[in-house]
This record gives structure tokens, C-alpha cells and sequence, in this order.
């Protein structure tokens, strides 16, 4: 069986799940070990990044910021918090110029508590909360902190109160829920219209192909597949120097480093997680430079070749 290991940035389709693409991969590709880097919803569309073989083990060190485009009706409340659902309220909505609605967008700018909608994966008590929603159950979801570091508003049609937007936010940020609070928060209802995630653990919508594709291409399927340590370049790079260095490693003991080291990458002081490599550009894993007994040393944390 051929070993392939890297990632698989899916521009995804409307309609499918995140697993529906995972279960299509495996197939594909042949092995088990594939998984998403973040759940789409499925009338979601855009960048879905896969990861496949070893590649699965990096991806919890990816960036963690994510892009949408997305459109925002005003004056509807439905159960799933996008306009898909069953539709709970109608209400009117303000009348008002772009630069009052930046008021209302500046809300939400910034680290704020999100209460997820009721219909999503989140856990509750064990149970997916949609779960729970399908069987029209009472339950309470906690809100989380949550980071929108940009919001850019394109388009207001404040005659059929539609509002396009592009959000910067942390993992874990729901657009449905910023949906629903934006219109509480203008004194109206609010749903998501549509959604696009532009970018998401660093790869863009511009890099992803479409399912059909991988389908199209599987004589050569290794050919879309982005290797794993370019899918790290945000990260320091640690070197391997020599043959005990690289028998510490491999062994899971931490490794002396050299001052003259650090000093040749100024980040790798400031960063405590590094990818390493050997002589050849090789990735081997991951390592956290710690102060010990007042030396940098390489604590190995995720070893490729462990002995």
C-alpha cells in the first residue's frame, strides 16, 4: 500500500458533510488515517483541509484563525441559527446607514462570550447538542470565549436587510451565533443567508479543489497532496546537528542546545514549540524548547522515528 502523508485542502461542496468527505478520502486513499482540521457545516462551502497519513498527528500545531465570507438576514430567528431552519420569529429591522451598522458590528470586534447555536456539535453531557435539539429536549449551552479579529463589512441592503461581511475569527467561533446576537443586538432577528470559509490552518480557498477532482485524478492521487512540513512553515525549524543529537531525539531525551544555536534564529527563543528536521529537510516531529537548570534544551514531544 502506498504511504501517503501530507494535506488535502477540499474546496467543499454544499450539501455533504465534513465526515462524508473523510469516509470519501479513506476510500480514495486507502487508509483510516484521515481527518479534518475543523467541521463544516453542510450548507457550508469552501476550504476543508484534510489531513492524511502521519500528517494527522500535526493538526493540533496548524494556525488556529479562520476566514468566512458570509451574508447575514435580518428579521428571521430560525431553530438552527442559519436560514435553513424552521423559522421561530419574524421582525422588522432598523433602517440605518453603513456607518451606524459599524456601531452594531463593533460589538463583536474583539474577545467576546458566544453561546453556540442549539443545533451543533458541541457536547453536552456526553450528546452532541443537535442531537438533543432533534428531540426537542430542554438544555442549556454555556457560552465560550470566543476572538473575531476583523470583521469587514462589503455590502448593507438595508431595504432586504442583508448584510455581507468577512469575519477573521478564532477556532470555535459559530457565524450562526454571531448572526442570531447581531440582530438581538440591533433589536431584530438574525440568521446566516449563505457562508464561505475563505481560509482555514493556514491554507486558502484559492489552493483547494473540489472532490471531483481527487475522484478525477486517482491514477495520481499523491499529485494535490501538500506536504506536511510546508503545512508548518509558520513555525521555527530546529536542525538536528549531529549524530548524538539525533539519537537523543529519536530516544525521547532532551537535547543540550548551543547558545551559538539559538542565536542563529531569534524565534526559536521566543517560540516554544519548533518543528524538526534533520540535515535534509526531513520532518521528524515537534519539540519545546524549555529553560533547564538555566540551558535551552529540546524537549521531544512528537517523534516521526521513535526508537
Amino acid at each position: 500500500m502506498e504511504n501517503t502523508n501530507g494535506f488535502l485542502i477540499l474546496d467543499k461542496h454544499k450539501g455533504c458533510t465534513s465526515h462524508d468527505c473523510v469516509k470519501q478520502i479513506r476510500k480514495i486513499y486507502n487508509t483510516r488515517k484521515v481527518g479534518h482540521t475543523g467541521t463544516l457545516d453542510p450548507q457550508v462551502t469552501g476550504v476543508l483541509p484534510l489531513a492524511i497519513g502521519n500528517a494527522t498527528k500535526f493538526i493540533q500545531y496548524l494556525p488556529k484563525e479562520k476566514t468566512y465570507l458570509g451574508t447575514i438576514q435580518l428579521g428571521i430567528r430560525t431553530n438552527t441559527d442559519d436560514i435553513h431552519g424552521e423559522i421561530i420569529r419574524r421582525k422588522k429591522w432598523p433602517i440605518i446607514k453603513k456607518e451606524e451598522l459599524e456601531k452594531y458590528l463593533n460589538l463583536y470586534r474583539g474577545t467576546f462570550q458566544q453561546v453556540p447555536p442549539r443545533v451543533s456539535s458541541i457536547h453536552i453531557n456526553g450528546e452532541r447538542a443537535y442531537k438533543k435539539s432533534f428531540r426537542n429536549e430542554n438544555f442549556e449551552i454555556a457560552p465560550k470565549s470566543v476572538h473575531i479579529s476583523q470583521i469587514t463589512l462589503k455590502e448593507w441592503d438595508a431595504i432586504n436587510g442583508k448584510i455581507e461581511m468577512i469575519i477573521k475569527c478564532s477556532a470555535g467561533t459559530y457565524i450562526r451565533s454571531l448572526a442570531r446576537d447581531l440582530g438581538m443586538s440591533m433589536d431584530t432577528e438574525g440568521c446566516l443567508d449563505s457562508l464561505i470559509r475563505m481560509k482555514s490552518s493556514g491554507f486558502y480557498k484559492k489552493d483547494s479543489i473540489k472532490m471531483d477532482q481527487v475522484i478525477q485524478s486517482s491514477l495520481n492521487k499523491n499529485k494535490y497532496i501538500i506536504p506536511t512540513i510546508k503545512a508548518l512553515n509558520h513555525l521555527p525549524k530546529y536542525i538536528l546537528q549531529n549524530e548524538e543529537e539525533y539519537h537523543y531525539w529519536v530516544t525521547g531525551r532532551r537535547i543540550l542546545i548551543k547558545m551559538d544555536d539559538l542565536q542563529l534564529n531569534e524565534e526559536i527563543k521566543n517560540e516554544k514549540i519548533s518543528i524538526v528536521i534533520d540535515t535534509n529537510n526531513n520532518l521528524l516531529g515537534i519539540g519545546i524548547f524549555l529553560l533547564d537548570d538555566s540551558k535551552f534544551k529540546l524537549q521531544p514531544k512528537l517523534v516521526l522515528n521513535a526508537r
